[in-house]
């Protein structure tokens, strides 16, 4: 089996004003990883806290989760590449079962299914547009996907194929919509949702919510194209 010490591994973590959970998700990182931290325009001393704390920070002044994604993506160098929240909501300490499961090609992308621990830890509104989501992925690319999280881990290289080009909050979708029509094999692992350090950017309102949705709309609504495989790309 793979051990996931044994590989070069970047993890990508888009970061607004996250400075009072960064101290817990950087000791997190396997020692032997590097943590990128792309700073998109934090108020809070974030990136400053990071660089103290060891991470390789980059500055990304055009705000959006998928600005700060990309940007850390194009910063990175190892052969695989994990994405997690820096909101101490998932842990970061997991990504070695996702590196374990693309580097041993079982998979090309691995995806963190979230399972919710605590009461209001997955406000309702959240809960409901991520289904939607999941539903329209399903009729989109047949890929029978619960969660559209986060947190996830691929190769670097066969990732900058993609050519992923939204910078809001479509890029994880976006992400798996182009590997699923580049035939790549998409899969989930159960990781433990925790209740996250001060109010999500995205999901926190209903409002927030259903702008999410309607920029993901637009992702779905474009369409298919011809993208590289993955490496170890086969049948779903």
């Amino acid at each position: 089996m793979t051990d996931p010490d044994a590989t070069t591994v970047d993890v990508v973590l888009p970061c607004l004003d996250e400075a009072r959970a960064l101290p817990w998700v950087l000791e997190r990182i396997p020692p032997t990883w590097r943590a990128i931290v792309v700073d998109n325009g934090s108020g809070d001393g974030s990136g400053e806290i990071a660089a103290a704390l060891g991470a390789t920070v980059v500055y990304q002044p055009e705000r959006g989760f998928g600005a700060a994604c990309q940007a850390g993506l194009l910063s990175a160098e190892a052969e695989f590449v994990c994405f997690c929240d820096c909101d101490a909501s998932l842990d970061p300490g997991l990504l070695p079962a996702f590196v374990r499961e693309v580097a041993g090609g079982k998979t090309d992308l691995a995806l963190g299914r979230r399972r919710p621990q605590g009461h209001g830890t997955w406000p309702l509104h959240a809960r409901a547009g991520n289904l939607a989501l999941s539903r329209m992925v399903r009729r989109r690319t047949g890929l029978r996907l619960h969660d559209l999280g986060p947190m996830r881990a691929a190769r670097r290289e066969p990732l900058l194929g993609l050519g992923l080009t939204d910078r809001r909050s479509g890029y994880p979708l976006q992400m798996v919509v182009r590997a699923a029509d580049a035939g790549w094999r998409v899969s989930e692992l159960d990781v433990p949702y925790l209740p996250r350090s001060g109010r999500s950017k995205v999901t926190g309102t209903w409002r927030g919510t259903w702008q999410a949705v309607h920029d993901m709309r637009a992702v779905l609504s474009e369409p298919p194209l011809t993208v590289p495989a993955a490496g170890g790309a086969g049948a779903r």
